[in-house]
């Protein structure tokens, strides 16, 4: 243990204490004398030795009944907690002592630490406090520093979709972009602007930026940790640094939120805050993959150029678009770049992330995505990922049944198909912008689009995440990269 933490932070399993050896207080003596046999899950005690303010935190007496996914998420969850009582006590180097998961442990400890805020002054953002692990051995895969670098990656995309949208336009995200990835070994950034946009045919991208002076962006970010020619992984985020809904303009006591809507707020943001956070953290951790990651970036405003609905364009796949609400221009976006990423990149499995509809939060609620895929073996690797990192998914039909909503307009597609079913008819509109889907089934390219309408924020805080931005579903599609 280095001599520099003055903080110890302890998850113990109150049933059967057990500790690390290099430990130097009596974790079992000083439980005891809480009376706290038979803490519920987090409970804490801290203690003021000599030395270290020592934090002891329950992972529940029954630990062991659960499954390996729910040990984890206790640990996560205990761990989270006691650094925010050891910050909060005024520890200054946290030391976390665990026999469990290190993964787990570093994910817990560096998501709990996050904090943000632009204030100045004493309530004004605090100097960051070093959080580390009393154990020196990293032998396993999975370890404190792949951990760090997962919750790291996480905390990434939660201040990206908090920024207000006028210091993350479309450009201030990619200068932000080009400096989280400025010494990343075998990646590429590239910035595209709106002529280059304009040559390729995205038209139903570059409709939604007319009503807005601020320059869109195309993002593409490369990285390569496979042979060259090796067919790719591609994720596809949606980069709306600010929606106020454009003509069919949205409640006033909305407008603030919406600043994230690369996450929910004004700003959604968050699916490509999201991606582009685990595409570093894909980097980082060197996994022998190729990877492109697509993200649309641009504001939509209810300017005098402003698309209007009812208007008809035509999508980079030649395929007609009815603009029946301008406040769904996530589709709009998402619709040239999927078409750009499957036929530029052919890749073997597209995974695209956004907070798209207000449905999926109704269905769903704020602890689940709603996933819609057309791949059995896809969703069973999605979900497998997402239970291992308790960032949890639940498949939504996508089905063909929902087509006469979104069939029946004056063009090939409309961009709304009423209130029934809402998040399933948005996924279905995409379907049809990636080249390949329908393909035959050893050719066909897997592909899901995950709605993080209702899990891009909290309303209420949790052990490791407070209350606003959670940066879901960052996390598991590192947990899912890694599997591919």
């Amino acid at each position: 243990m280095t001599s520099t933490v003055d903080s110890l932070l302890v998850p113990i399993d109150p049933s059967s204490i057990s500790v690390p050896r290099n430990v130097p207080v009596d974790v079992k003596s000083l439980w005891a004398s809480a009376r706290t046999d038979n803490a519920k899950p987090n409970t804490t005690r801290t203690f003021y030795e000599k030395e270290q303010i020592v934090s002891v935190v329950s992972l529940g007496s029954q630990l062991s009944k659960k499954s390996t996914d729910a040990r984890n998420e206790a640990l996560r969850a205990a761990v989270g907690t006691g650094v925010k009582s050891l910050l909060e006590a005024g520890a200054k180097h946290i030391g976390v002592a665990s026999t469990q998961n290190e993964h787990v442990a570093a994910e817990g400890a560096l998501l709990g630490a996050f904090d943000f805020t632009l204030k100045t002054g004493k309530d004004g953002k605090q100097a960051t406090v070093p959080i580390s692990s009393t154990n020196s051995e990293n032998g396993s895969r999975l370890n404190w520093n792949t951990g760090s670098i997962y919750a790291s990656a996480q905390n990434l995309a939660r201040e990206l979709a908090e920024l207000p949208a006028n210091m993350i336009t479309p450009t201030a995200f990619c200068e932000r972009i080009k400096k989280e990835f400025a010494d990343i070994p075998d990646t590429e950034i590239i910035v595209h602007d709106e002529e280059w946009a304009r040559e390729k045919g995205m038209r139903t991208f570059l409709s939604v930026t007319k009503g807005t002076d601020e320059p869109a962006k195309f993002l593409e970010i490369l990285y390569n940790g496979a042979p060259k020619g090796e067919t790719p992984l591609a994720f596809v985020g949606k980069g709306i640094t600010f929606d106020s809904g454009g003509i069919s303009l949205k409640p006033a006591a909305d407008m603030k939120l919406m600043r994230g809507d690369m996450g929910k707020r004004s700003c959604h943001t968050r699916g490509a805050a999201a991606v582009a956070s685990a595409a570093l953290g894909i980097a980082k951790l060197k996994l022998p993959i190729n990877l492109v990651v697509a993200i649309p970036l641009c504001e939509n405003l209810p300017g005098p150029s402003a698309n209007k609905p009812g208007d008809i364009i035509y999508a980079m796949n030649g395929k007609s678009v009815e603009v029946d609400n301008t406040d769904a221009e996530g589709r709009l976006v998402l619709a040239d770049a999927l078409y750009y990423t499957t036929t530029t990149y052919r890749p073997h499995t597209l995974v695209d992330v956004a907070t798209l509809t207000g449905a999926v939060q109704v269905g769903l609620g704020h602890a689940f995505s709603g996933v819609f895929s057309n791949s059995d073996s896809l969703w069973d690797e999605l979900n497998v990922a997402g239970e291992a990192e308790y960032d949890r998914f639940w498949r939504m039909p996508l089905d063909d049944e929902y087509g006469p909503q979104i069939y029946g307009s004056n063009a090939d597609l409309c961009n709304t198909g009423g209130k029934p079913g809402g998040c399933c008819t948005a996924a279905l509109f995409l379907k049809a912008f990636v080249d390949g889907v329908d393909g035959e089934a050893e050719d066909a390219i897997r592909w899901a689009h995950i709605d993080i309408g209702g899990s891009m924020d909290v309303t209420r805080p949790g052990p490791y995440q407070r209350k606003g931005m959670t940066g879901r579903p960052t996390r598991y599609v590192l947990g899912f990269a890694q599997t591919v």
